[in-house]
């Protein structure tokens, strides 16, 4: 997977990076990536291929029931192997399952991708609205993705995983989401990832913090 420059994508990016919102900070990240492969990427994809043919011969072998329908088509299996790989370039340090993160693939439509980001981006929107106006948050996504990806030829994939296979969830985010926009014709994702963060909780941390080092300083010129 090769990094694309998109210029689309920017002002997005520059507005979503640290978004404070008073009690919460929203943060949100756009990036593009060619599904051509780079660097270890060709060793990685056959690794992920070969999990995902063990799974599928297990599961035959040992369960009466068939296996995903959808992992049994090449097509469908390599589609995944690039979402995964996607995965592996969004969050580096963490080690991705492809048949565990098969599981936390859901397939979206815009309108339903729509109604999770109205309801969890509206006060970002409201934010995008006040201070550069114009053409609401939704409406420059839309044609940044469009611009990049070619909506109309687009699949969209939800990843909204359990707490243990989620990479921010040691980050100690409030709520995340993770979408992908696949066009298999362009051989090409953008993936939109955006997630909110308790201020409270970092404040708490830095107050416990400054109370460590004042009582640290109380015992160090005391006598004993």
């Amino acid at each position: 997977m090769k990094f694309l420059e998109c210029a689309a994508l920017d002002r997005l990016n520059d507005f979503l990076d640290n978004l404070n919102m008073g009690e919460r900070t929203i943060k949100g990240c756009l990036e593009a990536y060619s599904c051509k492969h780079a660097g270890t990427d060709k060793k990685l994809s056959i690794s992920l291929e070969t999990e995902i043919l063990d799974y599928l011969g297990k599961s035959s072998d040992t369960d009466s029931s068939s296996p995903d329908q959808t992992l049994l088509t090449r097509t469908s299996r390599k589609t995944l192997v690039y979402l995964v790989l996607t995965l592996y370039h969004i969050y580096p340090d963490y080690d991705f399952s492809a048949v565990k993160a098969h599981q936390f693939f859901s397939e979206e439509s815009w309108d339903s991708f729509k109604q999770i980001f109205d309801t969890y981006m509206c006060e970002a929107s409201k934010e995008w609205a006040e201070t550069l106006g114009g053409t609401s948050l939704l409406d420059t996504l839309f044609k940044a993705l469009d611009e990049v990806v070619k909506l109309a030829d687009c699949e969209i994939y939800g990843y909204v995983p359990d707490s243990e296979a989620d990479p921010l969830q040691e980050s100690g985010a409030i709520w995340s989401f993770n979408f992908l926009f696949y066009n298999r014709k362009l051989k090409r994702i953008v993936t939109f990832r955006f997630s909110c963060f308790s201020n409270l909780i970092a404040d708490g941390l830095l107050v416990d913090e400054m109370h460590n080092e004042y009582d640290e300083e109380i015992f160090t010129d005391m006598d004993i």
